[in-house]
C-alpha cells in the first residue's frame, strides 16, 4: 500500500475558492433548514399548548361529571321549581293520608257503636 502524498494542510492563510453559485446554494440551504426548524418548533409549541388546554378541559369535565349529580355545583332553576312542586305534593299527600286515617278511625268508631247497640 502506498500512502497518499497529496495531503491537504489547512493553515490561517489557506484559501478556499468557491463560485458565487455554490455560495448562494449553501446560504439558501442553511436558510431553508433554519425555516423548517423554526416552523417545527412553533408547531410543537402549539401542540403542547393544545394538550394543556385539553387536560384542563378534561379535568373540568370530570369535576362537573362528579359534582353536578351530587348537587355540589348548584342546580338548574327548573330543577329547583320541580323540587319545590314535589315538596308541596308530598305535603298534600301527607295531609290526605292523615284525613284518610281520621275517616277510618271514625268509621271504626261508628261500626263499634253500631255493633254495641245491636247487642
Amino acid at each position: 500500500m502506498r500512502k497518499s502524498q497529496d495531503q491537504i494542510t489547512v493553515t490561517q492563510t489557506s484559501k478556499v475558492n468557491l463560485d458565487v453559485k455554490t455560495l448562494v446554494g449553501i446560504v439558501i440551504g442553511i436558510l431553508a433548514i433554519a425555516g423548517v426548524y423554526f416552523s417545527l418548533q412553533s408547531k410543537i409549541s402549539q401542540l403542547q399548548l393544545d394538550v394543556i388546554r385539553m387536560q384542563d378541559t378534561t379535568a373540568m369535565n370530570t369535576e362537573f361529571r362528579v359534582k353536578w349529580p351530587r348537587g355540589e355545583l348548584g342546580a338548574l332553576p327548573d330543577d329547583a321549581k320541580q323540587d319545590l312542586k314535589i315538596e308541596y305534593l308530598q305535603e298534600a299527600l301527607d295531609d290526605l293520608l292523615e284525613d284518610v286515617e281520621e275517616l277510618e278511625d271514625e268509621i271504626n268508631d261508628i261500626s263499634r257503636s253500631n255493633v254495641s247497640n245491636t247487642k
